[in-house]
């Protein structure tokens, strides 16, 4: 992007980065309306990403906006049953409605495509990324003020076709408390990076256990290296997340929504100033 940019690529011949990302952005279904979207990234799996979107959808809409959920870890979903969504949906001619959840809170992911949820998704990297953009394309999002959109983890195809295909507006990347997470971090902060987006900062799941006993915090995965990671890349630290059963058993109940979200609330208000 030239120094004299102004954003408006219309007669514009420079080719810069912003231009090549805004031609390969994906067209929404004519009847959707989304505000703004988030992007929530881990560099491995099993940080607990999907339990962290959750909770950051759930927390805008306790500030009474309507949220939205895209899954797009097509091979691993985990939003519907955590949920406790489970209809099949149909397309229309006109696109895809979204799934609601009993608080309002509008979903679509691979489970609610197939017959049965515990089929596992054979496909190849250009399938799974094809699959996200019709997520975006043919869906109608109703009035949504903040989606969320749950990414595989890692820098693959998919979370390449989101930052390239969906209009995102900022990033959340969920961490936890080990050694090598200071590179992984590294590595899905530069990929945002890369892609010119903006991060809006860390949170760090399964930080501590807390006695139930005598409240003490025991860090079950080692000292947390949190503070120097967000030092060294100059982001904030939005939450630290306790590993919590209750949550995990929410979770599998598909009772979710009546998870406190509290513990996310600078995020959420980082997010409501985009």
């Amino acid at each position: 992007m030239s120094e004299a940019c102004n954003g408006n690529c219309a007669g514009c011949n420079e080719n810069c980065a912003s231009r090549t990302e805004e031609s390969l952005l994906a067209p929404s279904n004519p009847k959707s309306k989304v505000n703004k979207v988030i992007a929530v990234v881990s560099g491995k799996g099993g940080v607990g990403k999907s339990t962290v979107t959750a909770m950051l959808a759930l927390a805008m809409e306790k500030k009474g906006y309507r949220t939205a959920i895209l899954d797009a870890d097509i091979t691993g979903p985990s939003i519907p049953r955590a949920f406790g969504v489970n209809e099949c949906r149909q397309a229309r001619e006109d696109g895809i409605i979204p799934a609601i959840s009993q608080g309002g809170v509008q979903i679509m992911s691979i489970n609610l495509l197939l017959d049965d949820e515990s089929a596992p998704v054979l496909w190849r990297g250009p399938v799974l990324a094809g699959a996200v953009k019709q997520f975006w394309s043919d869906v109608i999002w109703e009035d949504v003020d903040y989606m969320f959109v749950d990414m595989p983890p890692g820098t693959g195809d998919v979370p390449l076709t989101v930052f390239q295909s969906l209009p995102i507006d900022g990033v959340v990347i969920v961490t936890s408390p080990q050694d090598l997470v200071s590179m992984i971090v590294g590595k899905a902060v530069n990929m945002a990076k890369m892609m010119h987006k903006h991060i809006i900062g860390l949170v760090e799941n399964y930080s501590f256990l807390r006695c139930p006993d005598c409240g003490k915090e025991i860090s079950v995965f080692g000292t947390s290296h949190l503070e120097k990671i967000a030092a060294e890349y100059a982001l904030p630290v939005l939450a630290r997340l306790p590993l919590d059963p209750a949550v995990a058993e929410l979770s599998d109940c598909g009772r979710i929504e009546e998870m406190d979200v509290s513990a996310v609330a600078q995020a959420a208000d980082l997010i409501e100033q985009l």
